[in-house]
């Protein structure tokens, strides 16, 4: 099991030696500036690039690169860091600037990319030359990157044999205690393994899944068997689907919006569930805080030719008269997308689950007061905690009275009885969805109930 590296390092300085323009360079720079900014900081990776990228002056190609290697490193960071520790006898040097997100990057590209090894190892090398602070350490930086080169494969071997070597201390535990400890290695496992790509069709994902050389999966979203361009395939400028992880699809299977129903989507953006409730037919209004995200929401039901209210609000202080339904999906750890956004599981912290566990108490609160008697609220979250779901829910129960659980029915799922927990509720584990290869398995971690007004 891994410890989360520390965010406390200063901010990186000015580097006070010659920047080289040797080819593939930038795009190993702009690497180790993602890695480093996301642990200090504790960022989204994905924010992180997006906020980054237009002043990097990176081609596509380039900008490609430096993600993969990015991606990979929180991915498989806890066995990076142990590769490196194990190597440095006083471990990484103090005052050293860049070094550790250096070298992070070059043992990504050389443990886990098809990259040539002497490009990873001499590019690093030039990498720690540019920094005053990490040139004084290129000898240490080279004799390391070299000896892991020559010592892969036992690495990677003692890798294998340690499904939690890539999770931190806190979530292993977490997850050990509520599912087990076999349940936790597996889901750790899982979290080494390229995402699935999935999508949500209006209609007919049988003959979807054909025209996109994908797989229709018995919960009725569309898996494909490739990674591919998105924009530039068949239906999309149409807008016949969205990409929506298989397991986030679900909670609005769960709803069963109707046609003509008032429906609340609360923190919808970017809105995969609110095209879900209005491609049913219903009447949503789609509420979020963040005014730029909705934007995005906008955009992509323009796209679909889906309509929705869309509020920019609050939903702890939002009134308005009671809907026919109301969707909570929360805002959480995030734990149960780890495999898709890996810096998740370095970023967060305990006390950031706890803190938004307080916050959906009061989402929840909010939402009940929006639910008219005799309709439905669905909860869900993408977390593996039991503190943002299972005990949330048992928590909302005992305030609300009125409210009480409509258990999940296996043909509603798919035939999938292993994500239905005892309780009745949804809960979905990273390593359940068996497919043909590993890439083609799995689902993102989310939690669902459903709960009826009485």
């Amino acid at each position: 099991m891994a410890e989360r590296p520390s965010p406390n390092r200063p901010a990186p300085e000015p580097a006070e030696a010659g920047r080289s323009d040797a080819p593939g360079l930038p795009a190993r720079r702009f690497a180790a500036t993602i890695i480093d900014e996301v642990l200090r900081a504790r960022l989204a990776l994905d924010e992180t690039v997006d906020r980054l990228l237009p002043a990097s002056g990176l081609d596509a190609a380039d900008a490609g690169l430096a993600r993969a290697i990015a991606v990979t490193a929180f991915r498989r960071l806890g066995t990076i860091q142990h590769a490196v520790d194990a190597r440095l006898e006083r471990g990484s040097p103090r005052k050293s600037g860049p070094f550790e997100p250096i070298v992070t990057a070059a043992v990504a590209q050389i443990l886990f990319l098809d990259v040539p090894d002497h490009a990873a190892v001499d590019l690093a090398i030039r990498h720690l030359h540019e920094d005053a602070r990490s040139a004084r350490y290129v000898a240490l930086g080279n004799a390391l990157l070299r000896r892991i080169v020559r010592e892969r494969d036992a690495i990677l071997a003692e890798a294998q044999a340690d499904a939690l070597l890539d999770t931190p201390d806190w979530l292993a535990e977490s997850w050990s205690e509520t599912y087990g400890e076999a349940a936790a290695a597996a889901i750790a496992a899982s979290h080494r393994e390229e995402p699935s790509l999935d999508i949500t069709v209006k209609a007919d994902p049988a003959r979807w899944a054909e025209t996109l050389d994908g797989i229709a999966l018995p919960t009725g979203s569309v898996r494909l068997r490739e990674r591919q361009a998105i924009a530039g395939l068949p239906g999309y400028d149409e807008g016949e689907w969205w990409v929506q992880d298989a397991a986030a699809a679900l909670p609005v299977k769960l709803l069963a919006p109707q046609p003509g129903e008032r429906i609340a989507d609360l923190c919808a953006a970017p809105g995969g569930k609110t095209a879900q409730i209005a491609a049913a037919g219903a009447d949503v209004t789609a509420l979020d805080r963040s005014a730029p995200r909705l934007r995005r929401l906008k955009a992509n039901l323009a796209r679909l030719g889906l309509t929705a209210d869309v509020v920019t609000a609050d939903a702890v202080a939002w009134k308005a008269e009671p809907f026919d339904a109301v969707l909570l999906d929360a805002p959480c750890s995030a734990t149960g997308t780890i495999r898709r956004h890996p810096d998740v599981a370095w970023t967060k912290l305990p006390e950031d689950r706890d803190r938004l566990a307080g916050l959906q108490a009061r989402l929840l609160d909010a939402a009940a007061a929006l639910t008219r008697p005799g309709g439905r609220l669905i909860y869900c979250t993408c977390s593996l905690e039991a503190a943002e779901g299972e005990a949330q829910i048992a928590a909302f129960l005992a305030r609300h009275p009125q409210f009480r659980r409509k258990p999940v029915e296996v043909a509603e799922i798919g035939g999938f009885a292993e994500a239905i927990d005892a309780n009745g509720d949804l809960r979905t584990l990273p390593h359940q969805l068996k497919g043909a290869s590993p890439r083609l398995s799995g689902w993102a971690g989310f939690y669902a109930t459903r709960l009826i007004r009485l």
